[in-house]
């Protein structure tokens, strides 16, 4: 049984409970929960498998106890870890921002060594820009949730999702 580090920062408990249904779904496995504000980089670096959510703040801002960490997760090493990220977003309310913490979430990963997986398809969304868009712009670069205008969709998303991270985890 693979043990996975769950990482979430949360103002008004939305990217926890999101974080929470992950947990429940992954019967199968070890999911340690960490709220990112009593976080430390060796954390992070107890687990080969991550799984990371963040929620943006207003116009594209990284939600406050990611925001104070911010600094010391540029110092964590990713290498050799598998990472799948989620994102809580408005897409009507900031159609220029959706989802950019998860962006900036990523490229972080990304440059310190890291192997991002979940990436999940832009169908179904409608948003003006996102920094959390794949190159083709196709995908976002982990599951996008929006609580504020589609939270019926998000037990179906997370369900879909958890079953793709588990076959891309490669247990």
């Amino acid at each position: 049984m693979a043990t996975i580090g769950l990482f979430y920062g949360s103002s008004l408990g939305n990217t926890e409970t999101v974080a929470e249904k992950i947990r429940d779904l992954l019967v199968d496995h070890e999911v340690v929960m960490h709220d990112i504000s009593g976080a430390s980089k060796d954390t992070f670096e107890e687990y080969d498998y991550l799984i990371m959510g963040i929620p943006t703040w207003d116009y594209g801002q990284i939600q406050s106890d990611w925001e104070e960490f911010w600094q010391e997760l540029g110092s964590v090493d990713f290498s050799g870890k598998l990472v799948a990220l989620f994102g809580l977003g408005d897409q009507f309310g900031y159609a220029d921002y959706f989802l950019d913490a998860m962006g900036m979430l990523h490229d972080v990963v990304i440059d310190q060594g890291g192997a991002v997986i979940g990436y999940w398809s832009i169908a179904g969304y409608e948003f003006e820009a996102s920094k959390a868009l794949t190159e083709d712009g196709k995908e976002f670069v982990g599951l996008a949730i929006d609580e504020d205008q589609q939270p019926e969709l998000t037990d179906e998303r997370v369900n879909a999702w958890v079953a793709q991270i588990e076959d891309e985890f490669d247990f």
